[in-house]
């Protein structure tokens, strides 16, 4: 049985990102994984690394959540709206004060290189933005999805990383949303 991780970084509930959620968890609770979640904008933390990695700032209970339940997942699904070719400020906030050193990596001492601490995990990235997918990979490289996938998860030994991009989201037809639902539903009941 695999364990499964969704990580919501919308911070509207009644966004679409928390429909593609639901269709996701489906999936997988129909083929007999364990689901838990995090809802970003549910947690109570203060995102801002307040002194980068000079001084540790304590963890809120939140926080320390978060990370046993990374630790637990096998599979993790991270979905987010691109804005401003990013992720929004509060899940950019969550993975500073989530992916820390000790936790997620290890810096070598003396050394430019580091451990990767979560190895022996997958990931699946889901993002969703207002211009076509096609043109997001081709003319920007799709800059928030390498960030995430390149200098967070796999940075941190997550692999193999899977993207899945959706849009323009706002001209979107109701079959057409409806169509990407079940699919993230079956990518759920797939759970790689």
């Amino acid at each position: 049985m695999k364990n499964v991780l969704i990580i919501n970084g919308h911070p509207d509930k009644e966004s679409f990102n928390f429909g593609l959620a639901e269709a996701y968890k489906r999936g997988a609770l129909s083929k007999g994984y364990e689901v838990k979640e995090i809802n970003i904008r549910e947690l109570e933390f203060n995102p801002n690394l307040q002194f980068g990695y000079r001084k540790r700032t304590e963890l809120e209970p939140d926080l320390i959540d978060a990370q046993e339940k990374i630790k637990w997942a096998d599979h993790l699904v991270l979905i987010y709206p691109v804005w401003w070719g990013s992720i929004p400020a509060i899940m950019k906030g969550f993975f500073d004060r989530v992916f820390l050193p000790g936790f997620a990596f290890q810096k070598r001492e003396n050394s430019v290189w580091w451990d990767k601490l979560l190895k022996n995990k997958s990931a699946r990235i889901i993002s969703t933005l207002d211009q076509p997918a096609l043109y997001y990979w081709l003319i920007y490289r799709q800059p928030s999805n390498n960030a995430v996938k390149k200098l967070t998860l796999q940075f941190c030994g997550i692999n193999p990383v899977s993207i899945t991009t959706i849009g323009p989201i706002r001209l979107l037809k109701e079959n057409y949303r409806q169509k990407w639902i079940n699919r993230i539903e079956k990518f759920g009941e797939q759970s790689k």
